[in-house]
């Protein structure tokens, strides 16, 4: 399977999945990372490990719809099956996702339904909850709305801040991406109407539900 990461930043999950895929444990192959920002940090690691990178500004379209149209384009080209949001800082919109139907995922610093949108894990800690997490979630047309995957819950420890919560979410999120792409790629993902279904998989314990198996 021909997959298409999109990155804005650092490129951490981008990482994982690479890794995962060069220890064997996901049977696919990262085509493209593609990126809206010229200057991110995860460019020098994909060409490090020899992925080739696409970079395209969106200062040079006229609208989300227009931008999505030409990086459409580009994944055809590249012949993707799926893509995989790892920090892409751009709502996607239905130019791209409809073409795409349940083959977009994206992972969230927070269990969604909580939290959607930016400064996730600041909002967890000023609300004071207790548990927070990380989703992995199908792309839908909402922000975040889209059916989820897998989560994993972090306990919030009262004296928690937002980058000491983000630290600790994003350990679990190095787990549960890996994992969801495995899934899909092994074609265990099943979609029906709100709800994913992990066929084999073990739904019965914490902290990851679908329990995690290879990460």
């Amino acid at each position: 399977m021909r997959i298409a990461v999109f990155a804005s930043g650092r490129g951490t999950n981008f990482e994982k999945i690479a890794d995962g895929i060069v220890s064997g444990k996901i049977n696919g192959e990262i085509a493209l990372l593609f990126t809206d920002r010229k200057e991110a940090p995860v460019i020098e690691k994909a060409k490090e490990r020899g992925i080739e990178v696409v970079f395209l500004s969106p200062s040079k379209f006229e609208s989300r719809e227009s931008y999505d149209r030409e990086i459409l384009n580009i994944l055809e080209r590249y012949k993707i099956d799926l893509i995989c949001l790892a920090g892409y800082m751009r709502i996607v919109t239905p130019v791209l996702i409809e073409p795409f139907k349940h083959r977009i995922l994206n992972i969230h610093p927070s269990l969604l339904p909580a939290f959607p949108g930016l400064n996730v894990q600041k909002k967890a800690v000023d609300y004071g909850v207790k548990i927070s997490g990380a989703t992995v979630h199908i792309v839908d047309t909402g922000v975040d709305t889209g059916p989820v995957v897998v989560q994993a819950a972090v306990p919030v420890d009262i004296n928690d801040t937002d980058k000491s919560l983000s630290e600790k979410i994003l350990r679990w999120e190095h787990r549960i991406y890996p994992q969801a792409v495995k899934w899909f790629v092994d074609g265990r993902v099943k979609v029906v109407g709100r709800k994913v279904v992990i066929e084999g998989a073990d739904y019965t314990s914490l902290p990851a539900v679908p329990a995690l198996e290879d990460f």
